[in-house]
């Protein structure tokens, strides 16, 4: 039967898992620049750039099977978004990283509070997406409004912080601390979008 099954029945894949694989890779990431900017680990920046080529290749992977599968759990539209959305939080936590290099800012440990709400919203994300497999839909939306709420609080601090650059005199720290924030806003947007993305799927299987 199962030989059988396998000559007559399109092939599957476990979409769980392989957005599970690349929503962690993702959340490590996060916790990794926390860890290179705040801390001060020597080792956490030579780990973004490796986390980064993993997460590129999950995410090139996790491509390849859904446009090569037949059948999907979910809306292969909804599933199509969230790796891009994963990917692109991964690749807005690469750009911080080589933003901070070309200005030689070693430590960010003044917006240590946004560093850690944008490893809360990894985080949430990561729990939100580990939920699929056992379809726990309340849990996972509780995930999500979370991160909204964490959104929020980002923004707020990030606006909070410009203010008081724009109290300087040094204009050059400015405009260099200003393009830091902008990207942790960024990182914040699209962690914000992945959830809204992985509510979608939700509603789309109930």
């Amino acid at each position: 039967m199962g030989f059988i099954s396998k000559l007559i029945l399109p092939r599957q894949v476990d979409f769980d898992n392989a957005l599970q694989a690349q929503a962690h890779q993702t959340a490590g990431m996060v916790q990794d620049l926390y860890d290179a900017f705040v801390p001060g680990d020597p080792h956490a920046q030579n780990e973004i750039a490796k986390a980064a080529e993993k997460a590129r290749a999950l995410k090139d992977s996790n491509m390849k099977e859904l446009l090569d599968v037949f059948i999907t759990p979910y809306d292969r539209e909804s599933i199509f978004r969230l790796i891009t959305q994963l990917d692109w939080v991964a690749v807005s936590v690469n750009h911080l990283k080589l933003l901070a290099n070309a200005y030689s800012i070693d430590s960010l440990k003044s917006y240590e509070d946004i560093l850690l709400e944008l490893t809360h919203m990894a985080h949430f994300l990561d729990e939100g997406i580990s939920r699929l497999t056992s379809k726990t839909l309340h849990s996972i939306a509780e995930d999500c409004d979370r991160i909204h709420d964490k959104y929020d609080q980002v923004f707020s601090l990030c606006a909070h912080s410009s203010v008081a650059l724009l109290q300087q005199d040094d204009f050059g720290k400015t405009l260099m601390l200003r393009d830091i924030l902008a990207q942790m806003r960024e990182i914040a947007k699209r962690v914000h979008v992945a959830a809204n993305t992985l509510e979608d799927m939700m509603v789309k299987v109930v």
